[in-house]
């Protein structure tokens, strides 16, 4: 499946300055007059070192190679497109040779704003992102949005949706029908609901709970480890261990049986109620660049956990509407 989701980093390397060594990451030089926010991972070599696929559905190997995607794709062919292009001044950019550094850096600018929008609670028009993005670099505008768009999508979990054709305005969503982005938890004004998805999927993928062990594995591929502050989620064991479960999507008891004492997490009430197995697949697939049918036993327990919401539907109807069947 051609999409854009196989080609993009999470960040960009000549606008950034380096805020932390251990973490990786990289803080963006906003525009003028946009709030600051936490910037995208960056290091696209930690994300590979990270963990790579070994059988297709393998909860770790699945949901790291989907992050993988995000984080390191192209990063080598940005560098050799700067060097076999020259550099690429402010004054005078060479539409056909456009570093891809260079448009990453506009995107990265673009996140911010969106961000800044969606903490605002304010639609953001495409007049705004194209001042944001400098007119010298409006001609690439649909991949730079393209970009923006998947990193709000897959790091922060947000939907940036066209609302308003005419004007062209837009707003910015949750995903997969979750009403929780974490936002007063962590590191102010950042959604964490990216991390929750995450977390979701790979309880799904393994047999619907995932020990602690694993669910950190699969964490180690954004750069989130117990006990150590995150600069963008904040500490990850507290947010997921104390909000996500005290938020009811998660669900953390004790492994039957297991000694030593094993802790185990399973979709809690709220996970159920929000979203689906099915819409879980679809998202991971999606950044993955495959389609959710490819994941045959996990596609089929979805499809059966819609066909039981369905029957409970049509039975709750029955019970409350007599009269009508």
């Amino acid at each position: 499946m051609a999409s854009p989701q196989k080609n993009l980093q999470c960040s960009p390397t000549e606008p950034l300055q380096s805020h932390s060594e251990t973490q990786g990451l990289e803080a963006v030089q906003a525009p003028e007059g946009i709030s600051p926010h936490p910037p995208m991972p960056g290091s696209s070599k930690e994300a590979l070192a990270a963990g790579s696929p070994s059988t297709p559905e393998s909860p770790h190997s699945f949901c790291s190679s989907a992050i993988v995607n995000i984080l390191s794709n192209k990063s080598d062919e940005g560098s050799s497109s700067q060097e076999e292009g020259g550099s690429t001044s402010e004054e005078d950019p060479d539409p056909k040779n456009m570093p891809i550094d260079a448009l990453d850096e506009r995107a990265a600018w673009l996140v911010d704003f969106l961000l800044f929008k969606y903490e605002k609670k304010e639609p953001a028009t495409k007049e705004e992102m194209l001042k944001i993005v400098n007119k010298l670099y409006q001609d690439h505008f649909t991949n730079i949005f393209a970009k923006a768009s998947e990193r709000m999508e897959v790091i922060f979990g947000l939907d940036v949706k066209e609302v308003d054709p005419i004007q062209h305005h837009y707003a910015i969503f949750l995903k997969l029908g979750l009403t929780y982005d974490g936002m007063l938890h962590g590191v102010k004004g950042v959604p964490k609901t990216g991390v929750l998805i995450l977390l979701l999927g790979a309880i799904f993928m393994n047999g619907n709970r995932a020990t602690e062990e694993e669910i950190w594995k699969i964490l180690s591929v954004m750069k989130l480890y117990p006990g150590k502050k995150h600069y963008i989620f904040g500490d990850p064991r507290i947010l997921i261990t104390k909000h996500f479960v005290e938020e009811n999507y998660l669900m953390l008891q004790q492994v039957a049986n297991s000694y030593p004492p094993q802790s185990e997490y399973l979709w809690g009430p709220r996970a159920h109620a929000e979203t689906t197995k099915m819409e879980v697949l679809k998202f991971l697939a999606k950044v993955h660049g495959s389609d959710p049918s490819s994941f045959t036993s996990l596609y089929e327990e979805a499809i059966e956990e819609e066909q039981e919401r369905s029957r409970a539907k049509i039975a709750t109807t029955a019970i409350n509407n007599p009269g009508h069947f």
